[in-house]
């Protein structure tokens, strides 16, 4: 089957890339513009016509990739027509006449290149994550991801496993002859050794996702303090939003941020309060929980009636900022139980002193990305296979006894496995729709 799509995005532009990959692309290119193919990899000036009326679409540029030398492995081209919408659909509705040609499904051009051993499954992820990547750090991370450092590592230690597992299988083909007592001894100490790689992989904070999906902050306090206001304040001073997804006063309204090239997802969730009406207790639960699952929380106090009992004291415990809005109605200085915590005085009426929660929250972020440089895991598939790996070989170590030694062998396999399974070094058909969808048409 060969597919086709617009990669260059839609909407009116200069120009408009199709690509075409498969069996039939030679076809495709010759009754499109009368001609032979171009010379391989070279661009060229070609008149782009209606297959069945020999009518002129447009004049564009054909670059032909033969395979396996292409982006997907097989053969590939690309048509650069002008992009007005009409001559797309145009250039489209041709190749849709040619026999087992059909649009291509969401990544699957990646999808190919990966079946085709063209790229490993990290760095079709990270394709996927440079495509989206809207601040610099997630464009930087997706880089890295790209030139193979974290696939370098997981192949290293799933060598080292496949290594061990090849002594213990020796024993349990050749059980008659004795391993000598060092190499049983150098067998836990290497399987001992990737654990604890794997154990130091995984203490990351999670950085890498959070520089994927977004720094979460959520604004959070009682009724009436503020929060809306701050949002909406910190939504245009030195950010540029991104996007925003909103909901009801109700519910949790989330603003994509980029504060200096950090990506910052930030909530404002419904004022905290006693309450007998069933939406708002709701709402007040998803606030809760938002703060909960948030890497920094801004809880929001009104000057004139700050409680920090119950929890708003719990929520102050850890990433947290106390933020004292109203503060052009304090007429006296604050308790020094309040100063205690790490606080900021603010007037969002009169627009006082907002670049210094500004700066308290940049601190936050460039003490959370210090170690960027580090980076292996940037989704939560990477960590569960990791988690996975880890139990196995936990359960690999607590098999001392020389009998156990086929079943320490399985433990090693499927340890092995979920290595593997993060590089797309077996047979994982299950996640790869998963990890594909994710991606734009005609990528």
């Amino acid at each position: 089957m060969t597919i086709y799509a617009l990669s260059s995005g839609p909407g009116v532009s200069g120009v408009a890339v199709i690509r075409i990959s498969g069996p039939e692309t030679v076809k495709a290119l010759k009754k499109l513009t009368n001609k032979e193919i171009p010379k391989p990899r070279v661009a060229t000036l070609r008149k782009i016509n209606n297959i069945n009326t020999s009518e002129l679409i447009d004049e564009g540029i054909i670059i032909w990739f033969p395979g396996p030398e292409s982006y997907t492995g097989e053969d590939m081209a690309e048509i650069h027509v002008h992009g007005g919408k009409a001559v797309v659909i145009s250039v489209q509705n041709e190749i849709s006449k040619i026999e087992n040609c059909r649009l291509a499904e969401a990544g699957e051009f990646t999808k190919l290149a990966f079946q085709n051993g063209k790229i490993n499954l990290l760095k079709a992820e990270s394709i996927a994550d440079l495509i989206s990547a809207e601040t610099e750090i997630q464009r930087l991370q997706a880089v890295k991801m790209m030139k193979g450092k974290s696939s370098d590592k997981f192949n290293e230690l799933r060598e080292k496993l496949l290594k061990i597992l090849s002594f213990v299988e020796a024993k349990i083909d050749f059980p008659e002859e004795d391993l000598p007592e060092e190499n049983l001894q150098k067998i836990k100490e290497d399987s001992s050794n990737v654990l604890n790689e794997i154990k130091k992989i995984l203490n990351d904070q999670k950085v890498g996702e959070i520089i994927r999906e977004g720094f979460k902050i959520a604004i959070v306090g009682p009724t009436n303090a503020g929060k809306s206001s701050l949002l909406n304040n910190l939504s245009n001073r030195e950010v540029a939003i991104v996007s925003e997804i909103a909901g009801t006063t109700r519910d949790v309204v989330e603003t994509h941020l980029n504060i200096d090239g950090y990506p910052v997802i930030i909530s404002d969730t419904a004022g905290i309060r006693d309450s007998k009406d069933e939406i708002e207790k709701k709402g007040i639960r998803l606030s809760l929980k938002k703060a909960e699952n948030a890497d920094l929380k801004l809880v929001v106090v009104d000057a004139k009636n700050i409680d920090l009992s119950g929890f708003l004291n719990d929520l102050l415990k850890k990433d947290a900022i106390l933020v004292i809005n109203k503060s052009d109605l304090l007429k006296e200085k604050l308790d020094s139980e309040i100063s205690k915590f790490n606080h900021v005085l603010i007037s969002l009426k009169e627009n006082l002193n907002i670049d210094k929660l500004i700066s308290k929250i940049k601190n936050h972020l460039e003490n959370k990305f210090i170690s960027e440089e580090d980076i292996l895991i940037t989704r939560e598939r990477h960590r569960q296979h990791l988690l996975q790996c880890v139990e196995h070989l936990k359960n690999f170590s607590d098999k001392n006894d020389k009998k156990d030694f086929d079943k320490g062998a399985e433990d090693l396999r499927l340890a092995t496995r979920q290595l593997g399974m993060i590089v797309g070094r077996v047979d994982i058909e299950e996640i790869l729709g998963s990890i594909f969808n994710d991606f734009c048409i005609g990528k």
